[in-house]
């Protein structure tokens, strides 16, 4: 029988409210804890727990306080990635972030989706976790929503304030609720 957290692992249904779950968001609460209360120059790009924390991160990437993430070892950065201030990813699942790719303020990624069936939801606490992959050179503007199993490919453009509902192919501007193609 599977835990739930390898039921979460697996893309499977799985209850969010458990021990071992639990275990690990306490780790991530205490990473984000010190990266947004140590003084900037102490901290760095990231601070020492958040780093050790996430999934993959380089040197070159910045995350900027206040952070949120509900595991990070699910997030994957990479080389001069941006995180703006007021950044939340909630990843139940993978979420990957290319090179060079900017989040402005209060951008928001979410892998969970919980189970529409409200007896599931409220009383089971199912959910199940989708990734998130955003490819390189990507901006995404701020207060921008990103939903669960969503990729933005290459050198894509989210406007502020668009909630990303569907894929979005490379090199294109997405704007909106839900985001469609800016023409």
């Amino acid at each position: 029988m599977k835990t739930e957290r390898q039921k979460m692992e697996a893309g499977e249904w799985y209850t969010c409210i458990d021990d071992e779950l639990e275990v690990l968001r306490q780790a991530a609460y205490h990473a984000v804890y010190e990266h947004r209360t140590l003084p900037p120059d102490e901290r760095g790009r990231i601070s020492p727990a958040l780093r050790a924390l996430l999934g993959s991160a380089t040197d070159t990437t910045i995350i900027e306080a206040p952070f949120h993430c509900a595991y990070g070892i699910n997030i994957h950065l990479g080389e001069r990635v941006f995180l703006n201030a007021g950044c939340t990813i909630l990843d139940t699942a993978q979420v990957h972030i290319g090179d060079q790719t900017m989040l402005g303020p209060n951008v928001q990624i979410y892998c969970a989706q919980h189970h529409k069936d409200p007896v599931k939801r409220c009383e089971a606490l199912l959910e199940i976790a989708r990734p998130v992959t955003i490819g390189k050179r990507v901006w995404i503007g701020g207060a921008a929503i990103i939903m669960p199993g969503v990729s933005i490919g290459d050198e894509a453009i989210v406007g502020a304030g668009s909630v990303v509902t569907k894929d979005v192919p490379a090199g294109s501007t997405v704007v909106g609720n839900p985001a469609r193609m800016a023409g």
